[in-house]
């Protein structure tokens, strides 16, 4: 993903900020879970609206982006503005 990053590249988060995920220019993303860093690391493709992950221990996930709004299995996550 040189040159122009997607979009969707940043941080989300649930509204009560229990859960971060970065979505990395590199097709990379890192999940946070309550102050746990790098809980989830793993690669991501997206087509159109909709995110496929691949985390590095083998299991997929899906996500699809809605109204500015990442709905990423069962979590429900909103850009993060500014910094973090």
């Amino acid at each position: 993903m040189p040159g122009n990053p997607h979009p969707y590249v940043g941080m989300w988060v649930t509204a009560d900020r229990r859960i971060r995920q970065e979505l990395l220019a590199n097709g990379r993303y890192e999940e946070e879970r309550d102050g746990r860093k790098r809980a989830y690391t793993g690669r991501y493709t997206v087509t159109g609206t909709h995110l496929d992950y691949q985390d590095d221990l083998g299991f997929t996930a899906t996500g699809d982006v809605r109204e500015g709004v990442l709905y990423h299995e069962h979590l429900v996550l909103y850009r993060e503005e500014g910094p973090s």
